[in-house]
């Protein structure tokens, strides 16, 4: 009954999203964003496509998932993670004050097509981490509430990944805002409807859920939380997802947009990250990535409006990462003409290898997270140099930091590898990627501090 229930009303919402979709759209909306009148997006449509692309299926997880494990202080690192919009915004605010279009053009002016390159290298994993990861999410989902069909991870990703791409390669961006408002919405009520009944359970203790310090004590999630605390300026601009809608309305709308998106989409993660405290606080084994886990805690329903948040969440995902990834190899890297097609061919391709990785299996969900955003610790030194203080930053410099943050990144991925481990102190993974983190952006600032020069006023 349970499967039945989340199989409707996912299809329901799926079929919604077709019909919500625009049924023309011009090469500025695909690419652009713009309505059928050619405007900008009202700020509840950019507020709404920003929270939803942000708490994707794979950020529920996290944030329960260290929930459970660090307690409060897990989901609370995560959470940091999320103060991303207000340093994203505040960087779209200095970029656009210097007349920039995009992260791109800023970068392009100053360290040219290889500074470009370097970072449209790291923003192109980033969007194909995010199709897998959520992908991975839905697989994970069926193959508990349908453990009775054969193929079902591989069935219901493929399936997923086929109307997923059939309404976003119709519209675009457009298509992707106008479903993000839908799709949020209904999230919005599942999930405030499980968090109350949760509230209102019997066996919930909000003081213990507050006080709680997981099963494995809160020491690493303290851990996390420094962590972010050093990724969350450079790791909004690796995000092409919130990058491309900086861009699009008044500035103005753009930064109340940010600022709203910050504590609505904060206050999901938190309310997210008590159901995998409670699981802890109950003294339920970790199952499936803590599914299986609510499966036996919840009652049929809530577990259902729970799977249903996340479904919502990974469609509205993938969509927005299917155009921003459009945008990306057609206007930034010419790889393919500036047309409806050229755009649609680019989605095509990044859902199919996206797909193509489920097959290999889902390591942490949080890898992910950690492994981009050590990637994208080179842009801290160059953008607070560079756009902060309006130095000039050498080309040379600004290698130095990307080798450095790929390097970490790299180490970091592969720390179970020999090579890997004898570069990394002995510790937890999140000790070695907080050591990781300081080394990263120490030798980028060196290097950046060491070829930088005061801009001379023009005369």
């Amino acid at each position: 009954m349970t499967a039945s229930l989340i199989v409707a009303i996912f299809a329901a919402i799926i079929l919604a999203s077709l019909l919500v979709a625009p049924r023309s759209v011009t090469v500025e909306g695909f690419f652009g964003g713009k309505t059928s009148q050619g405007g900008a997006p009202s700020l509840i449509t950019l507020v709404l496509s920003q929270v939803t692309t942000w708490i994707f299926a794979r950020s529920l997880m996290n944030a329960a998932i260290l929930g459970y494990f660090y307690g409060m202080a897990g989901t609370l690192a995560y959470t940091a993670y999320y103060g991303s919009f207000l340093t994203g915004g505040f960087v779209v605010a200095r970029l656009r004050a210097g007349g920039a279009g995009s992260v791109q053009d800023w970068l392009g002016a100053r360290f040219g097509s290889l500074g470009k390159g370097c970072y449209n290298l790291v923003v192109a994993l980033r969007l194909l981490s995010e199709v897998f990861a959520n992908l991975i999410v839905v697989g994970l989902i069926f193959t508990a509430v349908l453990p009775e069909v054969a193929l079902a991870k591989e069935l219901s990703i493929g399936l997923v990944a086929l109307l997923g791409l059939a309404y976003s390669a119709w519209g675009g961006l457009s298509a992707a805002l106008r479903t993000d408002v839908l799709q949020m919405s209904v999230f919005l009520v599942v999930f405030v409807v499980a968090f109350i009944a949760m509230l209102l359970s019997p066996g919930f203790d909000l003081g213990a859920v507050v006080m709680a310090q997981g099963t494995s004590g809160s020491y690493n999630g303290w851990i996390l939380m420094a962590v972010a605390a050093l990724q969350v300026f450079s790791y909004p601009v690796h995000d092409p997802v919130m990058m491309d809608r900086g861009f699009l309305a008044d500035p103005k709308t753009t930064q109340r947009s940010f600022l709203h998106a910050f504590w609505l989409s904060a206050l999901c993660i938190i309310a997210f990250g008590m159901f995998g405290i409670q699981a802890s606080l109950v003294g339920a084994e970790y199952e499936g990535q803590l599914i299986g886990t609510w499966a036996g805690m919840f009652p049929p329903w809530i577990f259902a409006a729970l799977l249903i948040s996340l479904l919502v969440s990974a469609l509205s995902t993938l969509d927005s990462a299917l155009s921003s990834a459009s945008r990306l190899c057609v206007e930034e890297l010419n790889f393919a003409p500036r047309t409806l097609n050229g755009g649609r061919t680019v989605m095509v391709i990044f859902m199919a290898a996206g797909a193509t990785l489920t097959v290999w299996g889902n390591a942490t969900l949080f890898d992910a997270v950690a492994v981009s955003g050590t990637a994208s610790m080179f842009l801290t030194p160059v953008l607070i140099v560079g756009l902060v203080m309006g130095r000039s930053v050498a080309l040379w410099s600004y290698l130095v930091a990307f080798a450095a943050a790929l390097l970490g990144a790299i180490i970091y991925f592969a720390r179970a590898a020999d090579w890997a481990a004898n570069l990394l102190p002995e510790g937890h993974k999140y000790e070695q990627l907080f050591a990781i983190c300081i080394v990263v952006l120490i030798v980028g600032f060196v290097a950046v501090l060491a070829g930088a020069r005061r801009v001379e006023p023009a005369v």
